[in-house]
């Protein structure tokens, strides 16, 4: 069986979610995010993109797995799970009826049930079949947030592994800066990116990278279409180290062939931001005050029209197709308190539209009770690619 984390730590993660069932007055939970299973039971799979549901009760009953069929010794020898029951593909199916069978098994008729929907395992119409099986069967109730808030606070066994995922995360950066010159390929350089995070024994990032030149540098979301650099041009890097699935990302903005005197001064400012950010990333302080810090340096320098209206995020253990581990989002007035254990991923973006100029910077940091720990041993710089 291959568990990533001692089956101790399993039990009291899902000791801890039961309490919060209780605290919340809900008798069960469903399961539809495939983050919440692999942090409950170590299961880990892409079959989420199916039908998948997860039924975790307030007693101490075993979580009962509702996958398909080729899932099944996926279940068996990535987790914990001993109860596992399928869904089989016909025409017509309709994978609620077993579901609400197992409900009924579990004497939640007329129970209160949690849902995770805020999740891409739970689509639109999986929700509506759903819903429309349990009305007037048993109260549904939005529970996205059960388990998603037990894991913004990472254990010492995650953040071995968010570590791990940083130096790899640096590892690729130097790969890519390497290879990053004028005439090369992004798509060269995307693969030399990618080799020390595979070797290195880490995972296919969930998303990106995000690898651009020229205006495509100024793009904050991964395209199709890699190009050849040009003798002078820009490069814009965004993407994630992932270690047993846990991110730890980073972004740059280099110049290739010469530099640029108003891109360096982007750069000055830049820097500046994600050093106010980081410093303004404290235990027990709203994590809203990171963007105020980030909002007052780049408008007191002139930038306020290039900024972003937000700096960063949580990262965690994700899957595709996304590695923003959200809530929370870093943006000014979130309340939400900085504690220690939660990773972020704190990002400083300029983008001169008029100018087709970039200059990003970002890094990540594991909150600790005397601030920000920052995870890349790469320090920020001008760099120039030649």
């Amino acid at each position: 069986m291959a568990l990533h984390f001692d089956r101790a730590e399993f039990e009291s993660r899902i000791g801890a979610a039961r309490k919060a069932l209780a605290a919340d007055g809900l008798d069960a939970l469903l399961l539809f995010a495939q983050e919440s299973l692999y942090y409950l039971t170590g299961f880990d799979t892409s079959g989420f993109v199916f039908f998948q549901c997860a039924v975790l009760t307030r007693d101490d009953g075993p979580i009962t797995l509702l996958t398909r069929r080729p899932d099944l010794e996926q279940a068996r020898r990535t987790s914990i799970l001993s109860d596992i029951r399928l869904w089989y593909d016909q025409e017509g199916n309709d994978p609620s009826r077993e579901l609400s069978d197992i409900l009924a098994e579990k004497g939640l008729k007329g129970a209160r049930v949690g849902i995770e929907m805020r999740t891409f395992g739970l689509t639109a119409d999986k929700y509506e079949l759903v819903a429309k099986r349990l009305a007037g069967w048993c109260e549904l109730a939005d529970a996205s947030h059960i388990v998603r808030t037990l894991r913004l606070v990472k254990s010492p066994a995650e953040i071995t592994y968010v570590r791990r995922a940083a130096e790899l995360a640096d590892q690729s950066l130097e790969a890519m800066l390497a290879t990053a010159r004028p005439g090369a390929f992004e798509g060269d350089i995307a693969a030399a990116g990618s080799v020390p995070i595979l070797a290195g024994g880490g995972d296919p990032p969930p998303s990106g990278p995000v690898l651009g030149s020229g205006d495509r540098a100024l793009l904050i979301r991964s395209a199709t279409g890699f190009r050849h650099l040009d003798p002078v041009d820009q490069l814009t890097l965004e993407f994630a180290g992932s270690y047993r699935h846990y991110c730890a990302c980073l972004m740059r903005t280099v110049a290739i062939g010469k530099g640029n005197p108003a891109q360096r001064a982007m750069f000055e400012v830049t820097r500046e931001a994600l050093a106010a950010m980081t410093e303004a990333a404290r235990p027990a302080r709203p994590l809203g005050e990171i963007d105020d810090a980030h909002r007052q340096v780049y408008d007191a320098a002139g930038y306020g029209h290039a900024r972003m209206s937000a700096c960063g995020y949580s990262l965690g253990a994700l899957y595709r197709p996304t590695w923003m581990d959200v809530p929370p989002m870093l943006y000014s007035g979130n309340t939400t308190p900085a504690v220690p254990g939660m990773v972020l991923f704190l990002h400083a973006i300029l983008i001169d539209a008029p100018k087709s100029l970039a200059m990003s910077l970002g890094h990540t940091i594991v909150l600790t009770s005397a601030g920000a720990e920052v995870l890349s041993r790469i320090a920020p710089e001008y760099t120039v690619c030649s």
